[in-house]
């Protein structure tokens, strides 16, 4: 899948916070793929992330602006808000996990819980088909990465050419193909061994 990774340089710094289950695994890791995606962007693996020393020197250093991508009741909506600052480096947290181990990442880490929460409205369906998600509008990592860079670029804070934008989910949708051809070719075996 990587053959087909562009990887897009931002103003805006990325900071993937991944589950430690989300990292043992490799059929399906959009968070790898997103952090691959995007120049300006880093992975830490945990749950707890209270006392680790390289976050709290994002989030404490004044010249960065830092926020979480989450939704809640006063999450700041992208779609009609803008959260540049000229005279600060834009930051934003993404948790790489499921929604209840993300819920769960941020009780345990206060630090990332206490930042401002962006999120955005969408109407788009994930095309991670062959994995069941919670609520219809659900998106994985990278399909939320990538409603993130296009809102960030309708409100110029970032400059991305409309083609990379396009591009930014090709190993997404080949790691789907790719999964759903390996499903067909379980299922058709599955079937011949029964016929046997």
């Amino acid at each position: 899948m990587c053959e087909h990774i562009t990887p897009i340089k931002t103003k805006t710094r990325f900071v993937i916070l991944m589950h430690p289950k989300e990292f043992r695994k490799t059929k399906n890791g959009t968070g790898h793929f997103t952090n691959l995606s995007l120049k300006n962007c880093e992975i830490f693996v945990g749950v707890d992330f209270t006392k680790h020393k390289e976050i709290n020197e994002i989030i404490d250093n004044k010249d960065n602006n830092c926020f979480v991508l989450y939704p809640s009741e006063k999450s700041i909506n992208l779609n009609k808000e803008n959260i540049g600052n000229e005279n600060k480096n834009t930051v934003l947290f993404l948790i790489d996990s499921t929604w209840p181990c993300s819920r769960a990442m941020l009780t345990a880490s206060p630090n990332i819980d206490a930042l401002k929460k962006v999120s955005f409205t969408h109407t788009k369906s994930s095309g991670f088909i062959f994995k069941e998600q919670p609520q219809e509008y659900c998106l994985s990592t990278m399909e939320s990465a990538l409603c993130v860079l296009e809102l960030l670029n309708h409100h110029k804070i970032e400059e991305i050419p409309s083609q990379k934008l396009k591009e930014f989910l090709k190993p997404f949708h080949k790691m789907v193909e790719y999964q759903l051809q390996k499903n067909r070719n379980t299922h058709s075996y599955v079937e011949q061994m029964g016929e046997q």
